[in-house]
């Protein structure tokens, strides 16, 4: 696979351009020379070949080559919204989540959520998640980006939310006795319904924030016995939802 690079510009075949100083620097990096063909996407859908005609000091200017429909995503849109996990795991979930397929991604403050984001703070941790995400896909192979939305506290996020319909069913990982397994679930609708999927911090979500959740439409799942971490649980569900899909 040649080396692929996000960018945030129009694409057409016949263009000459300069490349975002992301993707430039990116290809300084990897030593790439005038001749080399690269791969660009603008998650507007598909893939370019592109040559690199020129490499300046801290710029790189490429040809705009054959266009490629070619799209990698799953059949299932999995939305996932989940309580942030501190320190670095959320950098490793959006990671992951992004090269399991996640349609979006959106971070929240729950009652037992150890990181709490607001402000200018908030802003920068989001445009860092979505740099993340961004180099999962040019890793995984995937065209389209998921968005990885601004943070918001469990109650407004529910708030929010559409009316709850069965197209687009709601999930809600949760240890209370008696749920259902997800795979039990899934066995319920087709492998290219989307689905909303609510996943805790660590310490998962309070029995009130739960109770909130069954209001909005959302349906408890488990994974099995075992308690798995914030940062885990949700990308078990991923993989279930989408690698079949």
């Amino acid at each position: 696979m040649t080396a692929r690079f996000y960018t945030d510009l129009p694409l057409r075949t016949g263009d000459s351009l300069a490349l975002p100083e992301r993707a430039a620097r990116h290809v300084q990096v990897l030593r790439l020379q005038p001749g080399d063909v690269i791969t660009l996407f603008n998650s507007q859908g598909g893939e370019f070949q592109a040559t690199i005609e020129r490499m300046g000091r801290s710029d790189v200017q490429v040809q705009v080559n054959a266009h490629s429909d070619v799209e990698r995503e799953t059949r299932r849109a999995v939305h996932l919204a989940v309580g942030m996990p501190a320190n670095e795991r959320m950098d490793w979930l959006v990671e992951k989540a992004s090269e399991l397929g996640a349609a979006s991604i959106t971070p929240l403050m729950a009652e037992r959520s150890v990181l709490r984001l607001k402000g200018e703070r908030a802003d920068k941790k989001v445009a860092h998640w979505q740099g993340v995400a961004i180099a999962a896909c040019e890793q995984c192979g995937r065209n389209r980006l998921p968005p990885v939305h601004a943070i918001d506290t469990l109650s407004d996020w529910l708030a929010a939310l559409p009316a709850a319909s069965p197209a687009m069913p709601r999930l809600l990982l949760s240890l209370r006795a008696g749920t259902q397994p997800l795979t039990q679930a899934l066995a319920a609708c087709d492998s290219a319904t989307p689905v909303t999927l609510l996943s805790g911090p660590e310490g998962g979500l309070s029995l009130a924030e739960e109770e909130a959740a069954l209001a909005h439409g959302f349906l408890p799942v488990t994974l099995g016995p075992r308690v798995l971490r914030a940062e885990t649980a949700p990308l078990a569900c991923l993989a279930l939802l989408t690698l079949d899909a």
